[in-house]
């Protein structure tokens, strides 16, 4: 454990949600309980919801922002149910309002309410004085969605299991980016459907820790080798992204391209933040509606 933090004395706290980037996403097993045994290395994007606690309101939470209409519910929202959670195994928390501006597209494979969820924790645990291995946060993300413990210190790792075991961080390189997304979801259990695993089935066994390249030519390669096992089945329900992913491919500096997660958001990886900019320019001129930013991942992700 680390030495436990002195509780935030400001009324005013606030946090940043990057966007979760699957490099790599392989189903190595369904189990007898029908959920799947994943691994993914996960790296975060500069581009960020942002969440703001005003401490001492009453407890609510409000979103706003260019994709807030995407976020359904507020009651439905993994904010409140993190919120929920953490209150289940931590009595007596200070608490209050959240705002919440959201700039990432809903159900895209970014993992953007995880993400919103885990600032919230954090922002919580910075409020009362919790270290971020708090057992008790741990366990409140990961019963929040499987997406959020990885979310937690945005840090780059492999995530295996459903999302409760986590590898020591990552040293990645910074690599430019262009994420885009065709403007519509997929939901992820029709995406695992497609994929079509038989109840007890084995696809694979897990990497070795600390074969990950922390050099951008190898790491590309070293992408080209693990695969995003559900960008195929993805691709049968929505043979949009196909073309999408030819498109991203075919940008000048382009180095590799990917779906992320489970959703129809896409990744490319450029030689240069220039190169980038480009490439996000023109997709945007060539599909005006879809979801076009250049953006890099980095190292790690410090909050705001």
């Amino acid at each position: 454990m680390t030495d436990t933090p002195v509780a935030a004395a400001v009324d005013v706290l606030s946090d940043i949600a990057p966007a979760k980037i699957n490099l790599t996403l392989r189903v190595l097993r369904k189990r007898a309980d029908g959920y799947h045994d994943l691994e993914s290395l996960v790296a975060f994007a500069a581009l960020a919801d942002t969440v703001t606690l005003r401490l001492d309101a009453p407890l609510a939470l409000s979103v706003s922002g260019p994709t807030a209409g995407q976020a359904g519910p507020v009651a439905d929202n993994l904010v409140l149910k993190a919120v929920r959670e953490l209150t289940a195994r931590v009595a007596g928390l200070r608490l209050g309002a959240f705002d919440l501006v959201k700039r990432l597209p809903a159900g895209g494979g970014l993992g953007g309410g995880s993400s919103d969820a885990a600032a919230v924790l954090r922002l919580v645990a910075r409020a009362n004085a919790l270290a971020l291995d708090d057992p008790r946060l741990a366990a409140a993300a990961l019963a929040s969605g499987a997406d959020v413990p990885v979310c937690l210190e945005l840090k780059p790792r492999t995530m295996r299991g459903v999302g409760e075991v986590l590898s020591a961080p990552v040293a990645l390189p910074v690599l430019p980016a262009v994420l885009v997304g065709p403007g519509f979801p997929l939901a992820t259990k029709a995406v695992f459907a497609a994929l079509g695993l038989a109840a007890g089935e084995q696809r694979g066994e897990p990497c070795a820790d600390g074969v990950i390249p922390g050099e951008a030519d190898a790491l590309v390669t070293f992408l080209a080798e693990h695969p995003n096992d559900l960008e195929a089945p993805a691709i049968k329900l929505a043979p949009a992204i196909a073309d999408l992913l030819a498109m991203l491919r075919a940008q000048p500096g382009c180095r590799f391209a990917r779906m992320s997660g489970s959703g129809t958001t896409c990744f490319g990886l450029f030689v240069s933040p220039e190169a980038a900019a480009a490439a996000a320019q023109r997709l945007a001129c060539a599909q005006p509606r879809w979801w076009v930013q250049a953006t890099e991942l980095r190292a790690s992700s410090a909050t705001a």
